[in-house]
């Protein structure tokens, strides 16, 4: 294959193969007499996997550093990393698809780039003009889209989001509004919030803490800078309500950790 041919083949710039060729990510091939390069199939699947790796964000040190471990591999397992990678890359568009089914399906001015799963958490829930509700809806569909939350969580919490007590409750926190970061209130609207967590709640935010662990997440105490934004979206007692609750919710989160620690054990 000649350079233009190998570069449409895996979809990259005939620049890019240059360069590719400048930093010595990709061998020089040998040329024909008439002076081209004369690329073969081991050329390509390499630039593939140069294309791979850099479209999921290593650098170009660390992309050499995979394709050296990759010297001494067979040519068919190269491929079918490769053919793994594109299957994975299929099903993320899939389920990209199917998110945008759901939005594109919904009524005009109801649709919300939310997963499937906290959509059907969100209808489980009254109708109400709270604004804290309304806050609270906005911070969990950050987080689903951060990831740091499942549908785990979101089954366990099916129940919460129905009681109209828990409604009650976002009502109290909207008027403290205007009161004082020490109001009497603020502690028992707390601790009312935290009892109306299931303890179930705590195991499935443990269990997907410890999964994100092992692929460089960690729990609720490493997330400072989230915290600090989030309470600087309330009023001086509303944000010392969510301070206590947060904090009770982080004790619980280790205590939960610790025990299903020691139950692998």
């Amino acid at each position: 294959m000649r350079i233009g041919e190998i570069a449409a083949l895996v979809g990259v710039t005939t620049r890019a193969i240059r360069h590719y060729h400048h930093v010595g990510l990709l061998p020089e091939p040998d040329r024909r007499p008439n002076g081209y390069r004369a690329y073969s199939v081991r050329d390509a699947v390499r630039l593939a996997r140069v294309r791979r790796l850099t479209e999921l964000g290593l650098s170009l040190d660390e992309v050499r550093d995979v394709l050296a471990d990759d010297a001494g591999r067979e040519l068919a397992e190269v491929l079918a990393e490769l053919d793994a990678d594109l299957a994975r890359q299929q099903a993320e568009l899939a389920e990209r698809r199917r998110r945008l089914a759901v939005l594109l399906a919904a009524p005009p001015g109801e649709a919300e780039p939310v997963s499937p799963a906290l959509a059907e958490l969100l209808a489980k829930a009254p109708a109400t003009a709270s604004p804290s509700a309304a806050l609270d809806r906005e911070h969990l569909s950050l987080l689903d889209a951060s990831g740091a939350v499942g549908e785990e969580l979101y089954a366990v919490l099916g129940t919460v989001a129905a009681d109209p007590a828990v409604l009650a409750l976002y009502e109290r926190l909207d008027e403290l509004a205007d009161a004082d970061a020490d109001d009497p209130r603020i502690g028992p609207l707390a601790a009312e919030l935290v009892a109306a967590v299931p303890a179930e709640a705590f195991a499935a935010v443990t269990r997907g803490a410890t999964r994100g662990a092992t692929e460089g997440g960690g729990g609720p105490r490493e997330l400072p800078g989230f915290l600090e934004a989030l309470l600087a979206e309330y009023a001086p007692a509303q944000a010392e309500v969510v301070r206590r609750v947060m904090e009770a919710f982080t004790d619980t989160w280790a205590t939960e950790t610790k025990r299903t620690e020691r139950g692998r054990e």
